[in-house]
């Protein structure tokens, strides 16, 4: 899995980035099955990501 990342990161509230699409803006996973998460982008809306291909990033002190 790229960066250490496992999929069980992405809980829902999370807040993620995806570095290949920086229009979509910051996202929140809705939910996580396996390898693929619902991310709502707060430009792009919601998109079904597979985390096996797709790398997001997670936001980390998104305060």
């Amino acid at each position: 899995m790229k960066n250490n990342i496992i999929f069980s990161d992405f809980i829902p509230g999370t807040l993620v980035k995806c570095p290949t699409q920086p229009s979509w803006g910051t996202g929140q996973v809705q939910s996580c099955i396996g390898n693929k998460a619902t991310i709502n982008f707060e430009n792009s809306g919601k998109k079904v990501i597979d985390l096996s291909i797709i790398n997001l990033e997670i936001i980390e002190n998104a305060n």
